[in-house]
């Protein structure tokens, strides 16, 4: 074994990544970048009940499109692969063999329906209702009768009974659980396939993992995973449980309460840039106040002891205030090219790129994700709606001046641009004697559905002449 850090992501293929996954997938890889450690990814399928279809390639197209490249998985390879742990059952077989021989673990032939009525009766009775090991004794006699009858069964670790397990997490620092806590935890199910806890510590220890950084929710599994190592004579990796991610009532975030896949958020126009930083800072600080961080900044500022203990709110307003400030900050280009598929969706069509980059360049200074840019847009494409104030504001005597006025002129003219604009807007004042609010909110309102939004230059440029003639024209009674 090399004294190289590897760490790993290791999630199950049941739907979308969760925003708390990024968190445990971009720590992880933030660690190994800070220390030039591996980042290596392996799919956990082994519970095939709750496989989803697509959602390993959904994972994989998500954190490409976050920037976190791992150095090892299912797609790229590795001398540690196969990186599926369905491919790598007849591994486990071989050390629950082993378990089973030493004595540390046990089958149980107990049926779903027995097990049911044992937790039934516990629970009337108001007791654990954890298994109560009924199978840890059974004799070499009663095991063969089962299996020469056929009966399914599962194996089960047999952890100690009595006693305390004291452990040291990176960020809990030091741990401790009573045996008589831990379940008789089951290893491998009665479709021969193992258990997370199984695979997750054989596979951590066939590829070297010398940091385990995920959720603190695994917190409890702990002692369970330290006994196998134990059982199987192996140094067990260094453990980093993190804190939680709460919603704002300080409940555990969930599904129930809004989106938190990260593809939601993306679909939503939260730019992967925003979202990274954000997620990076739940649960996480820097010496510093610094607030904005690029990936490659927080490859250097990052380290496992200033990750919080305490549970992280994961706050929207927050995160939309931050993914304006990227919207308003980041290269032009780079937005334009994130919002061209939201004008896309909207059929939206500007074949002018330089009409384009104005438009999404005033939208992204209004706007806190990329899918309202269209909705910015809108006044541009097709009709304009009034409410009965716009109508009379339209209506009015000065109005009808100003849009007849400026409809002559354009079309006398043989090209609209802002020194023409100018030209008019002054000459309005002066020989209209039309100023002030009667000037430039009626304008903007004819022609671009309110009396607030973009300059009147940049609103004519893109609607071009024609269209700026047509909807003066249509105004005028």
């Amino acid at each position: 074994m090399s004294n190289e850090i590897r760490v790993r992501f290791a999630p199950s293929p049941t739907g979308y990544l969760h925003v708390g996954s990024l968190r445990t997938a971009l720590y992880n890889y933030l660690y190994a970048k800070k220390v030039g450690g591996k980042f290596i990814l392996r799919i956990e399928d082994t519970d095939q009940t709750r496989y989803v279809d697509g959602a390993v390639e959904n994972l994989l197209n998500t954190l490409k499109a976050m920037g976190l490249e791992y150095d090892e998985g299912p797609d790229k390879g590795g001398e540690f692969g196969p990186y599926y742990q369905s491919e790598r059952t007849e591994i486990y077989n071989k050390y629950v063999q082993e378990l089973l021989d030493k004595g540390t673990a046990y089958r149980c032939f107990c049926t779903p329906e027995e097990l049911d009525k044992m937790r039934e009766e516990c629970k009337a009775k108001r007791l654990d209702t954890r298994y109560d090991g009924r199978c840890r004794n059974l004799t070499e006699n009663e095991i063969n009768e089962h299996l020469k009858n056929g009966d399914k069964y599962v194996i089960r670790l047999k952890v100690p009974k009595e006693g305390e397990i004291t452990f040291y997490d990176v960020v809990r620092e030091k741990v401790t659980f009573q045996w008589d806590t831990v379940d008789d935890q089951v290893l491998v199910k009665s479709d021969g396939f193992p258990t997370y806890h199984l695979a997750n510590v054989v596979d951590d220890h066939l590829m070297e993992i010398t940091h385990v950084i995920r959720g603190e929710e695994w917190l409890p599994s702990v002692p369970k995973h330290l006994f196998l190592y134990e059982s199987f004579g192996w140094k067990p990796p260094k453990m980093c449980h993190l804190p939680l991610l709460l919603n704002s009532d300080k409940s555990k975030l969930s599904k129930r309460q809004g989106d938190v896949a990260v593809e939601d958020f993306l679909n939503k126009g939260y730019l992967p840039e925003t979202l990274l930083n954000f997620v990076a800072l739940l649960g996480w600080h820097a010496p510093g106040d610094q607030e904005f961080y690029t990936l490659a900044e927080l490859e250097k500022a990052f380290s496992l002891k200033r990750i919080n203990k305490s549970g992280s709110v994961f706050d929207m307003e927050k995160l939309n205030w931050m993914n304006g400030q990227y919207l308003r900050n980041t290269d032009l280009k780079i937005i334009a090219e994130y919002a061209r598929k939201y004008f896309e969706k909207a059929e939206y069509h500007i074949p002018n790129e330089k009409h384009y980059f104005e438009l999404v360049d005033i939208a992204r200074n209004r706007i806190h994700k990329l899918d309202e840019v269209t909705e910015f847009a809108k006044p541009f494409f097709g009709e304009l709606e009034f409410s009965d104030e716009d109508k009379t504001i339209l209506g009015s005597q000065s109005a009808q001046t100003l849009f007849k006025f400026w409809a002559e002129n354009i079309a006398d003219s043989t090209e609209l641009n802002e020194e023409l604009i100018n030209e008019l807007l002054k000459r309005s004042a002066q020989e209209l004697e039309i100023k002030g609010k009667n000037l430039y909110p009626p304008l903007r309102l004819a022609l671009y559905g309110s009396a607030h939004g973009p300059e009147l230059p940049t609103i004519m440029d893109i609607l071009g002449k024609d269209e700026v003639i047509n909807r003066f024209q249509k105004l005028i009674k």
